[in-house]
């Protein structure tokens, strides 16, 4: 009898499907589920019966069914709810399916009761390998029946297990769970909060948490030394294939830590992760500076699973009889770009998709060339300028392309990046490496932009010590000890070691334009905290939604998301947001307001 089959024993049935075995030939059971497929051939009937774990073909016949249980099995429909006692039993050697895991037996039924009739389904649950999905918006509107597709179910039981695998790890390096409050004060970037008017205090608001940072560094202070929790967070915001308005992250903080020590944990941790989800993680895992993951890729995240780099040519093509080139340079810009050899293979129809590619990421253009060989000059927008010293210098050989934008690295850098992109998919450029597993670290504590500052992670990051002398004199120069997990080209994760000295977060408060009253209203119970005897402390958070879709190697979060939204952030199967009651809106002090239209 198989053990995990005997576990799954109710009173309703005395195991599930799935784990029925040849084994269990000559056994009596009662099995539950759902009708996934009939198949009516006269005098016998075949029913595949499917639940969680897995499906089982089910045989009707006149031999071995009752009589009143052979007349309901030929009305069954799809998706019915039925209850069956039988016998498992070996099918014949022609008739086994090797595909299916009990394609060794089959269970033969004595009785059968029908517990739920269904309706016709909307969308069907069962389909043959060359049958398309359904729309999406027609799938999330139906999702209990969308869920019932087994690659959804295997979604989330992957889920549940890697979650499961994060819990046992932590809890085996002395790390306690502590949830922190859903209810919380408004975040300075309050435009993207969710927030919830309170009924006891007219006019005042709470927020939905983007994330549990303050509350963690707290911990911290109140000496629980090492916290984790799968927080729920919330984030108002437009929406991606990678993004969901409600999402769930891996949260941990740690007190007397360095950087070395969350880079630590989490290497091990990915190692148990990818284990469960059979995939490969090796630690020590590559590190680039933030610098140098723009300078040599155009992002901060790139995938490395390809070793394609982008090629500073400044002081090479500032010489070149260019004044679209030599202007770029003395304006404090760069010309930077791809040689690709074989790429000159590609058709102008497929270079100027790649150039569309930048120009989607903000560059005006793409400069491109094409090299025909030594002494022959080449083809395209660039090859004009170009003599034969700066196709030399640029490593030409016959048949490459060249792909160069030409600008400050705020723009040329995503343009790049998604030039990148586009050649190697374009090129079908082939991969070095199957898991790309990466750190980018020494971030810049802050950002600017037409005379506004910003955090270039959030507020509480602790500057690099050899920089914070440079706060008061040169604040963008200054690093911050922030560090970003990212796989095959995915930001997994984000986090830093956190300033733990009151006087230091009142100063990069500051510098973020902030009065010293604002920081009490908005930060003052963090302060507190912190003059309180705060030590050294750091943490992360991962997105658990995002590592699993990577896992899977899915198109979209929601497909490892039980209940998600659209992309215009609407849950299209419980009809949310909706409108509410004016009476309700009375209770909590509100009114709408309608814009006027133009």
């Amino acid at each position: 009898m198989n053990q995990n089959t005997n576990s799954r024993r109710t009173a309703l049935r005395s195991s599930m499907v799935g784990g029925l075995r040849a084994a269990d030939a000559g056994h009596a059971h009662q099995l539950t589920g759902w009708v996934h497929r009939r198949r009516d051939l006269g005098g016998l009937l075949f029913v595949d019966l499917r639940d969680r774990s897995g499906l089982i073909q089910a045989s009707f016949g006149p031999d071995w069914t009752e009589s009143d249980s052979m007349e309901r099995a030929h009305r069954l429909g799809a998706e019915d709810v039925v209850r069956l006692e039988g016998e498992v039993a070996l099918r014949p050697e022609d008739a086994r399916n090797p595909e299916l895991a009990t394609g060794e037996v089959e269970f033969r039924v004595t009785r059968m009761e029908l517990l739920n009739r269904a309706e016709t389904p909307a969308i069907p649950v069962h389909r043959g390998p060359e049958d398309e999905l359904p729309a999406e918006e027609l799938r999330l509107r139906h999702r209990h029946l969308d869920l019932r597709r087994n690659e959804l179910q295997e979604n989330l039981l992957l889920r549940h297990r890697l979650v499961l695998a994060v819990r046992n790890y932590f809890d085996g390096l002395g790390f306690v769970e502590v949830e922190t409050p859903i209810l919380t004060k408004p975040t300075p970037e309050g435009a993207r909060d969710y927030l919830v008017p309170s009924r006891v205090h007219p006019g005042e608001f709470y927020a939905l948490p983007q994330s549990p940072q303050i509350y963690k560094q707290i911990l911290m202070t109140a000496g629980f030394d090492r916290y984790l929790q799968i927080a729920r967070c919330f984030r108002d915001e437009d929406l991606r294939a990678d993004r969901q308005p409600e999402f769930t992250q891996i949260d941990l903080e740690a007190a007397f830590v360095g950087v070395e020590d969350i880079l630590g944990w989490i290497e091990g941790l990915m190692v148990e992760m990818t284990a469960v989800a059979g995939i490969e993680a090796s630690p020590p895992f590559h590190r680039l500076t933030w610098r140098d993951a723009m300078r040599r890729y155009g992002s901060d995240r790139p995938d490395l699973r390809w070793e394609l780099e982008i090629t500073d040519w400044t002081e090479l093509l500032r010489t070149a009889d260019s004044a679209l080139l030599q202007g770029a340079v003395d304006s404090g810009g760069k010309i930077r770009g791809f040689r690709l050899p074989g790429g000159a293979s590609l058709s102008r129809r497929e270079v100027e998709g790649i150039e569309a590619a930048a120009k989607a990421a903000g560059a005006p253009g793409l400069l491109w060339a094409k090299r025909a060989g030594v002494g022959e000059g080449g083809s395209g927008p660039l090859s004009r300028w170009l003599g034969e010293a700066h196709w030399a210098g640029m490593g030409a050989m016959e048949g490459d392309l060249f792909l160069v934008a030409a600008g400050p690295d705020r723009m040329t850098s995503p343009a790049l990046s998604a030039v990148r992109t586009a050649a190697i998919e374009a090129l079908e450029i082939p991969r070095v490496r199957d898991h790309a597993w990466l750190w980018v670290m020494d971030f810049p504590l802050l950002e600017e932009e037409d005379g506004v500052v910003w955090a270039n992670h959030h507020p509480f990051v602790l500057p690099h010590p050899e920089d914070v002398g440079r706060l008061d004199e040169d604040p963008l120069s200054v690093r911050g000890l922030a560090y970003d997990l990212v796989y095959n080209g995915s930001e997994l994760g984000s986090g830093s070691l956190r300033i733990h000295d009151p006087g230091l977060q009142r100063k990069v408060l500051r510098i973020l334009g902030l009065e010293d009253a604002e920081v009490d209203r908005k930060f003052g119970f963090l302060i507190e905290a912190l003059a309180s005897g705060a030590p050294p402390h750091g943490g992360i958070a991962l997105g658990m939604d995002r590592i699993v879709k990577d896992f899977l190697g899915a198109k979209s979060l929601r497909d490892v998301v039980a209940f998600p939204k659209t992309t215009a952030a609407r849950a299209l199967f419980e009809q949310a947001p909706s409108t509410v009651p004016e009476k309700d809106l009375a209770d909590l002090h509100l009114s709408v307001v309608r814009r006027q239209e133009n």
